[in-house]
């Protein structure tokens, strides 16, 4: 695992210690950046399910204002934290650690200012089969209350997984193999 472009690129990142967390290959995170490559530069960011942070760390290699790390996992928050001091960006970096659909619920809705402008949202997939409810109260709570108005959420998913997100509309969906990346956006408000 490395970061692809930005003035980290090429830093090799720890991997994860287990199977638990999936990791981008370098080819799909390519065409994925290149795709978000015109919104980065000055963006707040959301990581969710952040495992080592490969995501968000490629956004402060490319000059995002901020980025929010969501992780619970022990192994995976120990390899996040050295990832960051190893491109010495704690400045600009956040690790919320533990339950983020917990953490949601208890924040109120960021001001305009403050509204996140790219959120990777990238479960693990047993909580697609198991968390269905979870993870649509998760999307409506972000569109809601954290989301900018031309915020985007990338969605990554098995490819044989539908699952429409509350408060989200999708945009655009790329397919890589068996897994899906969903670019969704807020759901206009009604008699806009």
């Amino acid at each position: 695992m490395r970061i692809i472009a930005g003035k980290y690129r090429g830093r090799k990142l720890l991997p994860p210690a287990s199977d638990l967390t999936r990791p981008i290959t370098d080819r799909v995170k390519q065409s994925l950046f290149d795709i978000l490559q015109p919104r980065i530069e000055g963006s707040r960011v959301y990581d969710c399910f952040a495992g080592t942070g490969s995501m968000g760390l490629e956004c402060l290699s490319r000059d995002a204002t901020a980025v929010t790390f969501f992780e619970a996992d022990r192994s995976a928050l120990s390899r996040l934290q050295r990832n960051i001091e190893a491109i010495e960006e704690k400045d600009r970096a956040t690790i919320v650690r533990g339950d983020l659909f917990q953490w949601f619920d208890r924040q109120a809705a960021l001001s305009d200012e403050a509204r996140i402008d790219l959120v990777f949202l990238d479960p693990p997939y047993r909580f697609l089969a198991e968390r269905p409810k979870d993870l649509n109260h998760l999307a409506l709570r972000m569109a809601e209350r954290h989301l900018a108005k031309d915020g985007v959420v990338i969605f990554r998913h098995q490819a044989d997984v539908t699952l429409g997100l509350d408060g989200l509309v999708k945009v655009d969906q790329r397919d890589y193999g068996s897994m899906s990346i969903e670019f969704l956006g807020s759901t206009p408000p009604a008699g806009s």
